[in-house]
């Protein structure tokens, strides 16, 4: 198994990156079970990501002209409920809020009145029964930590869609961070995300190709 490691100065530049590596360097394989079975993913082994200035604007990547764009702050904006709150549409099997919405005001709490030095804020996504849904929770943690004045995530994905998640993903925790930050009064800090599942599949392979600048051929 193959660790990636990959540093970052902000969140556009984490998603050139990861596309890069994950399609020179991803292992190829026909999907079994789950989101487009029977189709090809491109995945890395597991892949550790550090995101030295998440809060910087942009947040979303720009694309070349002709390629679409992966996500938008529009979209990002519409996706918070489904991060912060409970509230579940019609036809959802779940929302990360579900799980997050009183851990996120626990932490919080944990942070102002206990005080900022502790390893115990950390909030799960996911609980004993995810296991059974048709598509469980591809989130299943954010951990926490203030060090030098500043609020750090540790996010783990054990599913990741590099293409259509990773960008929306990582811009939505950003603003959730920037949010419990300022709640609890400290500054904003960096992100270290996590998974052994960061994929690409195979219907974005040729316009990852071209967002990525690579010229070669993907598929051997």
């Amino acid at each position: 198994m193959r660790i990636s490691v990959i540093e970052a100065r902000d969140l556009p530049e984490a998603w050139f990156l990861c596309l890069r590596k994950t399609l020179a360097e991803g292992c190829e394989y026909k999907i079994e079970r789950g989101s487009y079975a029977g189709q090809h993913r491109k995945e890395l082994d597991f892949v550790v990501l550090k995101v030295k200035n998440p809060e910087t604007r942009p947040l979303t990547p720009d694309v070349p002209q002709g390629v679409p764009a992966p996500t938008t702050m529009e979209y990002i904006e519409s996706y918070l409920p489904y991060l912060m709150t409970a509230h579940r549409a019609e036809g959802e099997q779940y929302t990360y809020g579900q799980y997050l919405e009183n851990q996120i005001t626990e932490v919080i709490r944990m942070y102002k009145e206990d005080g900022l030095n502790t390893n115990q804020a950390f909030m799960a996504v996911g609980d004993s029964q995810s296991i059974f849904l048709d598509d469980p929770p591809c989130l299943r943690g954010i951990d926490t930590r203030i060090r030098d004045g500043r609020l750090h995530f540790f996010v783990y994905f054990r599913s990741w869609d590099m293409w259509a998640g990773f960008p929306s993903n990582l811009a939505a925790l950003q603003l959730l961070k920037e949010y419990m930050a300022s709640e609890i009064g400290v500054g904003d800090g960096e992100m270290i995300a996590s998974s052994k599942g960061l994929h690409l599949y195979e219907y974005t392979w040729e316009l990852a190709k071209t967002a990525a600048g690579l010229s070669q051929e993907i598929r051997s």
